[in-house]
C-alpha cells in the first residue's frame, strides 16, 4: 500500500506576499515554469487572455533556492 502525498498549491497573491513582489512579477516569473497549473484561457482575437495560476509549494521553493545564490 502506497501512500500519497497531497501537493499545496499557492495562487500568485499569496506567492507576491512571500516574496515580496508584484503580482504581475509572479504570473511573469512562474507562467512558463514546468509544474504551474495555467488555468486560464488563450486569448482569442476580440478577448484579451485570462490566467489563472496555481502553484505548487515545491515548485515555489524550488524558485527559492535557485535564486537565493
Amino acid at each position: 500500500m502506497s501512500m500519497t502525498t497531497i501537493t499545496e498549491f499557492l495562487t500568485p497573491i499569496e506567492v507576491s506576499g512571500i516574496l515580496k513582489v508584484s503580482t504581475d512579477t509572479v504570473m511573469r516569473k512562474f507562467s512558463k515554469i514546468k509544474g504551474v497549473i495555467d488555468m486560464g484561457q488563450p486569448e482569442s482575437r476580440f478577448k484579451r487572455q485570462y490566467r489563472t495560476l496555481r502553484i505548487p509549494r515545491e515548485v515555489l521553493e524550488r524558485y527559492i533556492f535557485e535564486n537565493s545564490i
